[in-house]
């Protein structure tokens, strides 16, 4: 089987539990923090004259909060299940935001289409993650925001001290009995592809700014504490060693 699909295999199956995860950020005071954070970093218009791309939506959280506060969004993932699970949450607000099945590392965009493009766990899981960033600074607007929130996923497979450190994030987990965000997925099988994708080995996000620099980015900020302004207690508790941070890119 070809990496990507199984990459789209496992993500199908996990398509409804992940849903869940984006339901209950929804519902609480996360959709708030998260978009928050994200006007803080879009370009400094009125919303419904910004064009946002969310690729790699999953079951929509991003694409969903955007659209509530009046962005034009259109919203992209590579799996058909997730699309039907974002299409769901979204409910009536769903008419509002254009979903499409498509490839984060070739879209079918005109050059410069958007004014923003925003990810979210997503470009670790790439098989092209170069060529991904390539795509998506072509289909932004010169003076167009990238915003990309991302951590170096399973990057314990590949270190031994990270490997300790996800250890005691496991133990953690079950003191403070909450749920395990990567035992009650099939574990085994995300391990197999966190394997054969090359950014699970590299330690980021020095690699994402380099690339975007050669790309001819016109300005590259990181935030590598961006967790401790968007996560969540049950989420510092998971990822303890898995800081997310923020590649911030301008076109």
């Amino acid at each position: 089987m070809e990496l990507l699909d199984q990459i789209e295999e496992y993500w199908t199956k996990r398509a409804e539990g992940y849903s869940q995860v984006n339901q209950g950020e929804l519902a609480t005071r996360q959709r708030e923090i998260w978009l928050e954070n994200l006007k803080g970093h879009l370009p400094d218009k009125k919303p419904e004259e910004i064009k946002i791309l969310d690729i790699g939506t999953g079951p929509g959280f991003f694409a969903i909060i955007l659209a509530r506060a009046g962005y034009q969004v259109t919203a992209v993932d590579y799996t058909e299940e997730m699309l039907k699970e974002a299409r769901r949450n979204a409910g009536e607000l769903g008419k509002k935001i254009r979903w499409l099945q498509m490839d984060a590392q070739d879209l079918d965009f005109p050059d410069q289409t958007f004014d923003a493009v925003v990810s979210r766990n997503l470009t670790w899981n790439l098989e092209k993650p170069a060529r991904a960033y390539q795509e998506w600074l072509r289909v932004l607007k010169k003076g167009g925001k990238l915003l990309n929130y991302d951590a170096n996923w399973y990057h314990h497979l590949f270190d031994e001290e990270k490997r300790k450190e996800y250890e005691e994030d496991r133990k953690r987990v079950e003191a403070l009995h909450m749920e395990d965000h990567y035992t009650c997925t099939d574990i085994d099988a995300m391990e197999e592809i966190a394997r054969k994708v090359p950014l699970s080995r590299i330690r980021r996000p020095l690699w994402d700014k380099e690339v975007l620099e050669g790309l001819a980015c016109a300005k590259v900020e990181i935030e590598e504490n961006v967790w401790e302004k968007v996560w969540s207690r049950e989420e510092r508790a998971n990822y303890h060693s898995t800081p997310m941070f923020l590649v911030e890119g301008e076109k």
